[in-house]
This record gives structure tokens, C-alpha cells and sequence, in this order.
């Protein structure tokens, strides 16, 4: 995770929107092709921020100033917030979309993951997996988290959902709406056993598998969040072929004064991840080169480290590592054009957006002048 495999002074040739050939740029061939000049700068691949819940429809600005307030999560549900509010407000909209697709380019991300999950009944899931793939432009990788939250009206059925989601599941399957699967385990939402029936129903039609969990049991391509990963699941996580995905900027809204242990599991031999977790409700920021800030400050992970991370891994965590995630012939063309000399100093300016151009498939979708 710490090779980046620099070249100075390079250049790439594109054509079709797929790398035909990148190295130093004395040896570019057909000099005389149209081009874009970047000199001086920063180019990396596109950020892969590979776990989002980029659908809903209103803020939780509320909730946020109660938080600051010190008011405990179930005093906040008690006054309609928290994961229920969200739900309530995207089962009330219509239609949904992605928020902000366009703004991602301009902070150099080029792909993301994205989560339903806001809807809890087939019919509002199924709306929100749709806006995710009608999403132009911005390449957006469709998850299923049918199983987010309990839901009011199964309050006292907790079986009744789990046996919904699975139903559903099919549904799902059969519209070719989902990737992946996803399930919350954590207290107040489903455990162990609850997500194993869910995994094994999305497993056999074939999904891949993403949790929000600390444990690794039921061979997910990502296991993500991780902030209280026990110590002993580090070397099986290391061991296995998961990503380690993890999410700092929502424990810094969150106001917690612990992290994930980036750097016993990059030193363990796991592959780690970063992404925002962008949501109204504990992570309001697509701003990945501030989760590079944060993981290097933080999480004491290094800037080359993070790097990795937020493109390869990124790519790895859904699926599209032979195409996405670096730079190289034959992988699509998604790059970001920073206005610094040094790409450490990406991580180094916190919360600071020097992105000024991003390139989606060939295709410059976002460009800044430098003043």
C-alpha cells in the first residue's frame, strides 16, 4: 500500500475512453495528438469512494445540533430522528436522486458505492436503487441494505423483516437493481445470526456481500466502519480476501475520540480501504481528500497509504479493480488533476479542495481555472 509507482514528468495517451498508453512523457508516441496540459501538477486515479448512502432527501441539521447538545441517540429517536426520520422523508419523496452526483468530480471522485437502505419496504428500496442507476456520468455502484433498520411497522416483528428482506431479495435480484448486499449488524439493529440468513439468500443468487460490521464470518468482499474491530478479528481479516473499508470522517462528526486501527491492519497484511460514508445523518462530506486528511493524522496511516486506499482498494471494495483504481493501459481513463507539486500535500492541506480537473471514461466532467 505504501508503492504508488510514480512516474515524473509523465504523460497518457487516451482513446475511447480507455488508457492506450501512460509513461515519462519524452517516450509518449504521437506527440501531436489533441492534449491537455497538466504540468507541474498532481495526477492520480480517480477516487473509488466505495461505501455511500447517497440517497435521501432531506438533512439532519436538527440532529446535529443536538448531538453538539450532548443528547443521547435514543433521546434523538424519541424526537422522530436518527436513521427512522431519513426513511420517513425518502418513503415521502418523489422522485429521488443521488445527491450532488456532479459534486464528487469536483473533489476527484470518479466512481462510488451507494446504499439503499432510506426505504425499508420493497416499493421505497426499489425507488432508491433506481435513482442510483440512473445516475449519468458519475459511476455509481448499486447496493442493497434492505436490512438498515427496524422498521415502525414491524417494531414487534423482528423475524416477520428479516424474512421480508430475504423476500424482497429476490425481487431485487430478478430486476437487476443490486451488486451487492449489505446488512447492518450492530446492537439496535440485526445480529449475527439475523445477517448470516440474509447473507446466505443474497449469496445464492449470486450478490456480493458488504456489511457494516466488526466481525468477519460470512466471506464479504468489504467489511466496513470497523471502529471497534476486535483485536483478534485483525489477523483474520488480514488472512482473508475482505477490504478493511473504513470510514474516519463519520467518527469525527460523530465527535468519538477513537478510530479505526488503520495501521495493526495495513501492518497485519490487510488491504484497507477508505471512504466517506457520505449520509445526512453522521457523515455529511464527499470530500475524499478530507477522509485522506483524516486518515493520515488520525489513523496515523501514511499519505501514500491513503492514496492506495481511496483508489485501488476503493476499486477492489466493489468489484472493479481490472478497470478502475489506477493508471495503466487498459483501464478506463478516470484521472483527477491536482494544482499542488507533491502529492502528500493532498493530505497535508485538511479539508482544502486543490482538485482542478477530473476526467470520467476520457471525458473532462468538472474543470476549475487556477488563479
Amino acid at each position: 500500500m505504501s508503492e504508488l509507482g510514480i512516474i515524473r514528468d509523465g504523460a497518457v495517451r487516451i482513446r475511447d475512453g480507455v488508457i492506450q498508453w501512460a509513461g515519462p512523457t519524452d517516450r509518449l508516441p504521437d506527440k501531436h495528438a489533441p492534449e491537455f496540459d497538466a504540468g507541474g501538477k498532481v495526477i492520480l486515479p480517480g477516487f473509488v469512494d466505495s461505501h455511500t448512502h447517497a440517497v435521501f432527501s432531506r438533512t439532519r441539521a436538527d440532529e446535529f445540533e443536538w448531538r453538539i447538545q450532548g443528547t443521547p441517540y435514543m433521546d434523538i429517536l424519541a424526537r422522530g430522528g436518527g436513521i427512522l426520520s431519513t426513511v420517513k422523508a425518502v418513503r415521502e419523496t418523489a422522485p429521488l436522486r443521488v445527491q450532488f452526483p456532479d459534486r464528487f468530480f469536483e473533489f476527484g471522485t470518479t466512481t462510488i458505492e451507494a446504499k439503499s437502505g432510506y426505504g425499508l419496504n420493497l416499493e421505497t428500496e426499489i425507488r432508491i436503487l433506481e435513482a442510483i442507476r440512473s445516475v449519468e456520468k458519475l459511476e455509481a455502484v448499486p447496493t442493497y441494505l434492505g436490512a438498515h433498520a427496524l422498521p415502525p411497522e414491524f417494531r414487534d416483528d423482528r423475524d416477520g423483516f428479516v424474512d421480508q428482506v430475504i423476500q424482497d431479495l429476490e425481487t431485487i435480484h430478478s430486476r437487476k437493481l443490486a451488486e451487492f448486499c449489505d446488512v447492518f449488524v450492530e446492537t439496535g439493529a440485526f445480529n449475527a445470526n439475523e445477517a448470516r440468513r440474509i447473507v446466505a439468500a443474497a449469496r445464492s443468487l449470486g450478490l456480493g456481500i458488504k456489511l457494516h460490521v466488526d466481525e468477519l464470518e460470512v466471506g464479504a468482499t468489504s467489511a466496513d466502519h470497523l471502529g471497534a474491530i476486535a483485536e483478534a478479528d485483525i489477523p483474520r481479516i488480514a488472512a482473508s480476501d475482505v477490504v478493511a473499508t473504513l470510514l474516519p470522517a463519520t467518527l469525527f462528526m460523530l465527535g468519538q475520540g477513537h478510530y479505526a486501527p488503520a495501521r495493526k491492519l495495513i501492518e497485519s497484511g490487510a488491504a484497507v480501504a477508505l471512504a466517506t460514508d457520505f449520509n445526512p445523518g453522521t457523515s455529511p462530506t464527499l470530500n475524499m481528500q478530507f477522509v485522506l486528511s483524516l486518515a493520515c493524522t488520525q489513523m496515523r496511516m501514511m499519505p501514500a497509504e491513503a492514496i492506495v486506499a481511496a483508489t485501488m482498494n476503493g476499486a477492489c471494495a466493489v468489484h472493479r479493480e481490472q478497470r478502475l483504481g489506477s493508471i495503466e493501459p487498459g483501464k478506463d481513463a478516470d484521472m483527477a488533476v491536482y494544482d499542488l507539486s507533491d502529492y502528500r500535500e493532498i493530505a497535508y492541506f485538511a479539508a482544502v479542495n486543490f482538485c482542478v480537473a477530473t476526467f470520467k471514461r476520457g471525458e473532462l466532467v468538472y474543470s476549475r481555472s487556477i488563479t
